[in-house]
């Protein structure tokens, strides 16, 4: 599992048990980055904590607006300097993306900004519903088009995808959320794969994993992970 990495979801507005996150779920093993989404973010600790931060860490906003605000938005960033990662949603439309991208740039060198395609809680019925006439694979191919003429450092998308935005687009680093241990609940994801096989089968670069890894016992959890991916 050499270079590949594994984003642990903290999702939790609770800054002592993300600080139990981050301890327990470190090893030399795997290289693992925490992930903060807009719960912790959001959280009245949450943003002092990170402004003081020592190590990277991905920040998960899925910034989706009109183009300014979305500038002010990563402007607004530009103290959190260990933001490695931060994502945007590809509904912002090319122009939102590449603004971002470039503001970006001036704003923090290290910032890699991640396009996120269509949601893994979601599957073909409920674009439907949304009102999307393309069909899953069409809409994320889509997506990642806009993503990649924009620019952008990678894309955000199911595994069940992976392999068919791969062959459009070999080098493209693509993170993958959805993702659960062999035998764990899918609880509010549609799109699931297990590690093994979005590494090691459909070639993504980095997933994201949340339950699987922090409920229960943590130390046990990253074993199993550990024992998984070298099966």
């Amino acid at each position: 599992m050499k270079n590949s990495k594994i984003f642990v979801a903290c999702d939790t507005s609770s800054l002592k048990l993300v600080k139990k996150i981050i301890k327990q779920t470190k090893t030399n093993k795997l290289e693992i980055i925490p992930k903060f989404g807009l719960q912790f973010f959001y959280s009245r600790q949450g943003r002092k904590f990170l402004e003081k931060f020592n190590n990277n860490f991905f920040l998960d906003l899925k910034i989706n607006d009109i183009k300014q605000t979305a500038l002010s938005a990563i402007d607004s960033l530009k103290d959190l300097k260990k933001c490695k990662y931060i994502t945007v949603h590809a509904n912002g439309g090319l122009e939102m993306l590449k603004s971002v991208k470039k503001k970006a740039t001036k704003t923090n060198k290290n910032l890699k900004i991640l396009g996120v395609t269509v949601l893994t809680s979601l599957n073909n019925e409920s674009l439907k519903e949304i009102g999307y006439t393309k069909n899953l694979n069409q809409l994320v191919l889509k997506q990642v088009s806009l993503i990649k003429k924009a620019g952008l450092h990678g894309a955000v998308l199911s595994a069940k995808e992976a392999k068919i935005v791969k062959k459009k687009y070999k080098n493209l680093f693509i993170v993958t959320p959805g993702i659960r241990l062999p035998g764990d609940k899918k609880d509010d994801q549609a799109r699931v794969v297990t590690p093994f096989e979005a590494l090691k089968k459909n070639k993504v670069n980095a997933i994201v994993m949340g339950r699987s890894l922090i409920r229960g016992n943590i130390k046990n959890n990253i074993k199993k992970l550990t024992d998984h991916l070298n099966q």
